[in-house]
This record gives C-alpha cells, structure tokens and sequence, in this order.
C-alpha cells in the first residue's frame, strides 16, 4: 500500500512497553480514538498480554505482535498458525530464508501481514563485526530486504535512515516499518539509528513506531496527536 493511501493517524504504531495489561489498558485509555494502531513486544506478551489483541482487534483497533520469531521452520510455522487466530495485522520474524519461508508458508489465507526484521535499529557497523558479520549495515539490511522480497514477505522492519534505499530496492511492493522514531528533542535512548517523524515519511517509512517518547509523556495523547500532525504535514510534501 502506497503511503498517501493511509490516513496519517493510522501510520503512527504506539509500543506498549508496559509491565502488564492493567497498564497497558490505562495507556490505551487515555489515548482514546487519538491512536489507532499498538505494538505488543516482548515486555507485555510476556506478561500476560496477547489476549489483548483479540481484544484491540474486536474494538477496531490494529495491532503489530513484535514477536521477532527465529527458529527450527517447523516451530516458526506453529507459532505463525497460532498468532494468525488472534486477528493482529503485523507479525515480525527475523529475515533469515529459512525463518521467512516457514512463516510465509504458514499463515495461508488469512489476513496476518508478515514483517521481516533486517538489522535491529541498536545495532551498528561495529556491532555486526562483535556478532561475526562481514557486512556492513547498509549491506546487510539490503541482502535480507531482497530476499524477503523474494519469499512474500509482506514488509520489512528497518531503520528510517535505510528506508529511502528500501523503498528504491523494493518500490512499493512491500510496506516499510520504522522503529527508533524520536521527535526533535528527544532522548536517543539505547537506539542507535534514529530519525524524526517528519525525516522518516519523507525517507518512505509508510508505518512509525513510538514507545518511550509517547507513553513516557506527561500527556501521552498529546504526544502521539504531535507526531500525528508532523506525518500529516511531512506526507503533503512527499
């Protein structure tokens, strides 16, 4: 789907990085109809958290399980059957072939979107080198972006500043992602490959997701209505 086909509201994902549901569900409360779509990562899904997407999904929300899965095909494949029932609209797994195939493979005809993971966005050139890679980032995340492309992999998690490189390689074929989103301003925290709301449309990110700076915020509806409104005015000039 082509950026200027979703409405700006739904391009903004809210990670709900809380401890627990009863957390999570104040969170959403106070976001009201001001966010459409959440991120449920490991802190919350450990804690109790998937019925919630069953729950999100029924009230007409969108949810991201931000799982990362990585395994034997076989168990790849049982977990995608298994979150394919609980009706959210991105999964992610990380972009090794055969991670991707099982997955791809696995979730049949139902409406679960498959997100590849290229290169996590803490990670960096000197990190790849401590992991055993002889790839640079910008390397890497294209190799794993081209086979993803290759596999029906629907989209692709990655950083903003690989977003403009992405969209060249893939078009619009495949939906972009990004983490590690910061508004001016704001702390950096463990992220090492950051942009702005307004830098990541106009790289082309179609998804932005927002954690600590919208759920840390001393008014979290006002902060994600902010970030709202900078994608809004950075896709009019796309």
């Amino acid at each position: 789907m082509k950026p200027d086909n979703i409405v700006p509201r739904d391009r903004l994902i809210v990670a709900l990085d809380l401890p627990g549901v009863e957390a999570a569900e104040a969170m959403i409360g106070k976001f009201g109809d001001s966010v459409t779509f959440y991120k449920i990562g490991y802190q919350l899904a450990y804690a109790g958290g998937l019925p919630l997407v069953r729950r999100l999904a029924d009230s007409g929300k969108k949810v991201f399980i931000d799982l990362k899965l990585h395994d034997i095909g076989n168990t790849v494949a049982r977990g995608v059957e298994s979150v394919a029932k609980l009706g959210a609209t991105f999964l992610t797994v990380h972009a090794y072939p055969q991670t991707m195939k099982a997955a791809a493979d696995a979730r049949g005809a139902s409406n679960l979107r498959l997100l590849a993971v290229t290169v996590l966005t803490s990670y960096d050139d000197a990190d790849l080198a401590a992991a055993g890679y002889d790839f640079t980032v910008a390397e890497l995340v294209a190799e794993r972006a081209a086979q993803a492309h290759d596999m029906r992999i629907d989209g692709l998690v990655c950083s903003a500043a690989e977003a403009a490189s992405l969209r060249k390689l893939v078009g619009h074929t495949m939906t972009l992602v990004t983490p590690g989103i910061r508004p001016a301003g704001a702390d950096s925290g463990d992220q090492k490959r950051i942009m702005t709301p307004a830098a990541a449309v106009a790289a082309g990110a179609d998804y932005l997701v927002v954690g600590r700076p919208v759920v840390d915020a001393s008014d979290p509806k006002a902060a994600a209505q902010a970030i709202v409104a900078e994608i809004a005015d950075a896709a009019q000039n796309v």
